[in-house]
């Protein structure tokens, strides 16, 4: 198989990401809800009315926070029955991640390095590490820790997959299928690309909820990630 296409709902409203759900039909059955529709478009409530649906969802909430707030925040999520859910791949934080998933059907991804970032910008944040190192070092933490998957750019998905093996996810935003505008992304491929370097899940926002017909979009996505099969 050539991996899963995820269609990224960055709207701001419950109504804009139904019509873009129904436009899009039964060419993508996977979702992913971030802040903008989460806290101001109820997300929530969508989520879980496109699960009843029989759709996947994907909560890309970002956790990060006290053991405690993790455990129930984590254990919340999961009662809905969610696919996904990411937190910020720190080892504590996804320790207590993996265990309040344990037994559910929710998939934990550890966040390494936003794909809108690059090495300029973690040494500014005050890192010694750069891009690449520090997500080889929560790759093998988040390894450790018992979660689902990881989130990185598909740059580093080779490099992650060779820490990881094949008992991870590897979950790749920043694609931008021929043709598309970068925006603000950094380290960006091709569909084709991230497949083949080992990603099974791309995240795909603009160039599909931003283009005329996005069920044509999604088809060529969807095409250009067959060109590149190499994990189911």
């Amino acid at each position: 198989m050539a991996g899963t296409l995820i269609v990224a709902l960055d709207l701001d409203t419950r109504g804009e990401a139904e019509s873009l759900i129904a436009r899009l039909g039964d060419s993508v059955d996977f979702y992913k809800i971030g802040y903008q529709l989460f806290y101001g478009g109820d997300g929530l409530n969508l989520g879980k009315a496109l699960l009843a649906a029989g759709k996947r969802v994907f909560f890309d909430l970002k956790l990060l926070d006290i053991d405690n707030t993790i455990e129930k925040g984590v254990g919340a999520i999961a009662k809905t029955g969610a696919t996904m859910l990411t937190v910020h791949a720190y080892p504590k934080t996804m320790r207590v991640a993996a265990k309040a998933a344990a037994g559910s059907g929710l998939s934990v991804l550890g966040v390494t390095v936003l794909t809108s970032m690059d090495d300029g910008d973690l040494a500014e944040a005050g890192y010694s590490r750069d891009a690449a190192g520090l997500v080889a070092l929560r790759a093998q933490q988040a390894l450790d820790a018992g979660i689902g998957g990881l989130v990185c750019s598909a740059a580093e998905a080779e490099m992650v997959r060779g820490i990881v093996g094949t008992k991870l996810s590897i979950v790749t935003p920043g694609i931008r299928p021929a043709g598309s505008a970068v925006g603000d992304q950094k380290r960006v491929r091709g569909p084709a690309a991230a497949i083949a370097a080992g990603a099974t899940h791309l995240v795909v926002g603009r160039p599909i909820t931003a283009a005329a017909d996005p069920m044509e979009a999604a088809r060529g996505i969807l095409a250009e990630m067959a060109g590149g099969t190499r994990f189911a």
